[in-house]
């Protein structure tokens, strides 16, 4: 087997060392696993692709390349020029430090790069920690994606649901924030909504009397609807999320084409 990794937390994050030894594992003494991962961190950059620039590439080692770019150009990068056309079996992103669970998907580069494989036509799946008081204290802070990613990973290539469709089914993986042998089991659970948390900006004024903005984020403790993502995860869960990159309000369509048309 074949696969190729990004993240968005960089080349030299531990959450990207963590999917290295998982990915061997599954691709197996036979296999290859290919890196091709930002050269610095890209959190919060979604699903964007450097369209009006160029980027530099860089081979750090065997298999293992950097980009400038954000993690959907490190797929496109890894796809096009590292590969040369010769598609990966699969692609994974993270293993992210910090939720991507609820709203946090919408902004989430390691989301991004797990969606454009899946617009390339590729199995690919999102892998996350969520990050909290009882993993501060563990050896690994992503002691639950160590104990648990290899057999979550192995039981969506065997079972999972790998449509053909014009936006394939992808999926999104949150491990919770607890040690591996606390974790209680994996829910599939849709994508939930934190009604108290939102992004917003904090001023500041430099030492030249300038104002600067720095995004800032909420809490990331609320628990969202009951059995959705975020819920399942602040329970022990591993969560398990189908996505698709279509963007349509399936739900609303009759009712807005009865009220326009």
């Amino acid at each position: 087997m074949r696969i190729l990794l990004t993240n968005d937390d960089g080349i030299n994050a531990p959450g990207l060392a963590v999917l290295e030894e998982i990915a061997l594992n599954v691709a197996g003494p036979d296999g290859e696993v290919w890196v091709v991962a930002p050269a610095f961190e890209q959190s919060g950059v979604a699903h964007c692709i450097s369209y009006t620039h160029p980027m530099m590439i860089a081979k750090l080692g065997k298999r293992r390349y950097a980009a400038e770019g954000s993690p959907a150009d490190c797929v496109l990068a890894g796809l096009y020029d590292v590969l040369q056309g010769a598609k990966p079996d699969l692609v994974l992103s993270g293993v992210n430090r910090g939720n991507n669970s609820a709203e946090n998907v919408l902004y989430s580069g390691t989301v991004g790069g797990a969606m454009e494989a899946a617009l390339q036509g590729l199995p690919a799946i999102a892998l996350s920690q969520y990050m909290g008081p009882l993993t501060e204290d563990l050896p690994s802070a992503f002691d639950a994606a160590v104990g648990h990613g290899e057999a979550i990973i192995r039981r969506l290539l065997e079972r999972g649901i790998w449509d053909q469709g014009d936006y394939r089914l992808f999926y999104n993986v949150n491990f919770p924030p607890v040690g591996r042998e606390a974790v209680k089991g994996m829910k599939v659970a849709p994508q939930g909504y934190r009604k108290d948390t939102f992004f917003g900006v904090e001023a500041q004024i430099s030492p030249t009397g300038r104002k600067f903005l720095w995004i800032k984020g909420g809490p990331q403790h609320l628990p969202t609807a009951p059995g959705t993502d975020a819920a399942v995860n602040l329970d022990g869960y591993i969560s398990v999320t189908p996505m698709r990159a279509d963007l349509s309000a399936h739900d609303a369509m009759d009712d807005v084409r009865k009220a326009l048309e």
